[in-house]
């Protein structure tokens, strides 16, 4: 029998990144950048999903302690060109060491990125400082918050850490209302129903009340014409009485 397992595919919203920080003092550099951009992409994390930013948030500290092997810091050169003839620049790992060391870590992390619009957003989530101190306190804090949540939720066997309260919930289904009543119509559909009720009673009504007092003056006239005919032969006997 053959079983048919359905493939992995979360939505942007269910991967929430995390915050890391990692201290660079004395660690190799190639080694560090492996590390990094493997957090940036998110292949820790048993949710890896290729197309989309499943990594997590790293804030590298004393970037400026960072240390290479063997000859590399005298004989490591970094190259650029600005397109113009003349214009090729060489400068040796010692010099940008010295000045901007948070461009060493970043030059070796975005080598291991995916060269596309989605490393870009990787490389943007790593955040490098040359000191022990950093502004990111927050985020580290409420990301811990998070994981502590997650790890009571998984020992005491309820449900996973839910959503941070910046998602909106759903709205809870309508199928709590029992099946048998029908949704109730607008204020201003029951106006037009019952003016509508109102016009089709309306005729029925004033048929019979119409007819009532039709009915009623038939009769009276029908009972007064003796009346008219005795004026008349009272005035032909008058007449024939004077003749």
């Amino acid at each position: 029998m053959v079983t048919k397992l359905k493939p992995y595919n979360p939505s942007a919203s269910d991967l929430i990144g995390e915050w890391h920080v990692i201290d660079a003092t004395d660690q190799v550099l190639g080694r560090l950048a492996t590390q990094i951009a493997w957090m940036l992409m998110g292949k820790h994390r048993p949710g890896y999903v290729s197309h989309l930013l499943s990594g997590d948030f790293v804030v590298v500290t004393n970037a400026s302690k960072v240390r290479t092997t063997g000859n590399k810091a005298r004989q490591k050169v970094y190259v650029r060109h600005s397109q113009y003839p003349g214009h090729l620049k060489k400068i040796p790992y010692e010099i940008v060491l010295e000045r901007h060391p948070e461009r060493i870590i970043e030059h070796a992390v975005k080598g291991m990125l995916p060269k596309t619009k989605l490393g870009a957003r990787m490389l943007k989530r790593l955040k490098i400082y040359s000191g022990a101190e950093h502004p990111h306190a927050a985020q580290v804090l409420g990301s811990q918050r998070l994981l502590a949540r997650a790890a009571e939720a998984a020992v005491s066997g309820e449900e996973t850490a839910k959503a941070p309260a910046r998602r909106s919930r759903k709205p809870e289904p309508a199928a709590e209302a029992p099946a048998e009543e029908q949704p109730k119509p607008a204020p201003k559909r029951r106006a037009a129903a019952r003016k509508k009720a109102e016009e089709a009673e309306a005729p029925v009504n004033s048929t019979d009340e119409n007819e009532t007092p039709e009915a009623a003056p038939a009769e009276d006239s029908g009972e007064d014409q003796p009346t008219t005919n005795r004026r008349p032969t009272a005035a032909k006997t008058d007449e024939s009485g004077e003749a």
